[in-house]
């Protein structure tokens, strides 16, 4: 049977929750597991569901030095930095 350990849980990102506090929305905390008795681990991503005035799932994943993108929109299925997705949001709202 595979057992997980929790290494850290992931806390939402201050600034999207000050764009977003005007929008019903729900949160999911982020966590990074290690999988005993191996070297993988898995991280599950940040998730904010927007219910309103438009439903929007973002997904906020742990950032390398690679990837400037930490965010995913489902439904357009595209990955955005801060910047992009702080013009969507409020595109969205007018």
């Amino acid at each position: 049977m595979l057992e997980f350990k929790m290494i850290q849980e992931l806390k939402p990102n201050e600034e999207l929750l000050e764009i977003i506090k005007n929008y019903n929305y729900t949160i999911k905390n982020g966590k990074i597991k290690h999988l005993m008795a191996t070297n993988l681990q898995f991280i599950e991503p940040t998730e904010y569901l927007i219910t309103y005035p438009i439903t929007l799932t973002i997904l906020e994943y742990k950032v390398n030095e690679i990837s400037s993108k930490p965010f995913y929109i489902k439904e357009y299925q595209q990955k955005y930095n801060l910047k992009e997705l702080k013009q969507i949001l409020i595109k969205l709202k007018t």
